[in-house]
């Protein structure tokens, strides 16, 4: 049975958070019960316990979220329905008018919170140091479970669901050529949209390139040997080790894999919510905690509690782990994407994707190339090497 035009409608959407709940958010974090401190000297043991203690000083005393809310609600929202689930997104378009349409996924634990520093540079370039030919219409959709965006009530929505809804998103907003963007979950999106190649997409752009080969992958995951007779570069080698340590590492990714509604009190304590967000990555972790001992290089205070506020104001701690839990492919492995691909290799992303597996896993690769800063939300940390990594890395796709 096809959809009515009602449930294909693109909707405007407006949101609004009282005051009586950013006083109850405060409340709570000022009643917090807090643990003893780590009995290491690093963060082996997770977000220590002097970061969360100043984190929590400044959401309830000083932090303000109406100022992000301000700048959320300048951009223009929509909500339309996608197999039954109401898709929230951002959609801005140039005022050049051979702008590319490009869609660009946030991951986990971020939001559109992310993306909110590259919107006018990408759709605006002529003022940002770029010129009119490097224009963008911008297509910024909070993941189900996520944000804004409706919380599925049952299971099924996994990345490859995401991403033939974003294909059919883009569909609905009449763009018959567009491009497609990620990191962290919007990366392993953007690599199925690729794979499934909806009508009018040309090429995807991504900053956590899914390139391990096959064999390597299953050996890491498992925790296994990587299979004898193996010949690796040292680039190679290096990426092998990165893997290793991501495998092993990723505690939250297992958490919410297997027992997502387990963390029920994520939903209940702010602060145990923001100490479960900040530990993504090692990296990420030092750079955040950095943020809340005086270093703004990569994310301030604010940014990490704009997007952490998000998170509480919307309830979406248990129904965004749920998405870990619905997806069965490997975050960093080979899709079988045939479309052009432009990849970015930040240095302090989880692995450093060789060129060579690139090479391998996208045949047809039309831009490689490794920054000189950065790490694993780089929208978020370093926009402006994005934009340009996504300016030069499409350019051939218009």
């Amino acid at each position: 049975m096809s959809a009515t035009p009602q449930e294909t409608a693109i909707r405007p959407f407006t949101f609004e958070f009282p005051e009586a709940e950013l006083k109850d958010l405060r409340a709570r974090i000022e009643a917090a019960r807090w643990p003893e401190k780590e009995t290491v000297a690093d963060q082996s043991q997770g977000t220590q316990l002097e970061t969360m203690k100043e984190l929590a000083r400044y959401w309830a005393s000083e932090y303000d979220w109406r100022k992000v809310e301000a700048k959320l609600k300048a951009l223009p929202h929509f909500i339309t329905e996608i197999d039954g689930l109401d898709i929230h997104f951002i959609h801005v378009r140039s005022k050049h008018e051979d702008a590319l349409p490009l869609i660009v996924t946030h991951g986990w634990p971020g939001s559109i919170i992310e993306q909110l520093k590259i919107i006018e540079p990408l759709t605006n370039p002529t003022a940002h140091g770029g010129s009119a030919s490097d224009a963008f219409h911008l297509v910024i959709p909070s993941m189900p479970g996520y944000g804004f965006s409706g919380k599925p009530t049952t299971t099924g929505w996994g990345p490859e669901r995401i991403a033939r809804a974003w294909g059919e998103l883009m569909k609905r907003l009449g763009y018959t050529k567009y491009v497609a963007q990620g990191g962290d979950w919007g990366a392993i999106i953007a690599d199925f949209m690729g794979v499934q190649e909806p009508e009018g997409l040309v090429g995807i752009h991504t900053n956590m390139a899914g390139v391990v080969p096959p064999a390597i992958d299953a050996a890491l995951i498992a925790g296994n040997p990587l299979p004898a007779g193996l010949s690796l570069s040292d680039e190679e080698k290096a990426a092998v080790d990165q893997l290793d340590f991501a495998y092993r590492h990723v505690y939250f990714a297992y958490q919410m894999g297997s027992r997502p509604q387990s963390l029920t009190g994520l939903a209940d304590s702010p602060v145990g919510l923001a100490a479960f967000l900040l530990d993504h990555d090692a990296a990420s972790l030092a750079m955040i905690s950095r943020s809340f001992a005086g270093v703004t290089e990569g994310l301030t205070r604010d940014d990490v509690l704009d997007n952490i506020t998000l998170f509480w104001l919307t309830n979406t701690a248990i129904s965004a782990a749920r998405l870990y839990a619905e997806n069965t492919t490997s975050f960093f492995g080979v899709k079988g994407v045939s479309l052009p691909v432009a990849v970015s290799v930040f240095p302090d992303e989880m692995y450093q994707a060789p060129k060579s597996w690139a090479e391998q896993a996208y045949p047809n690769l039309v831009h490689y190339n490794k920054t000189p800063k950065g790490g694993h939300f780089a929208a978020w940390e370093q926009p402006e090497l994005l934009v340009e990594e996504i300016r030069v890395g499409l350019r051939s796709l218009r």
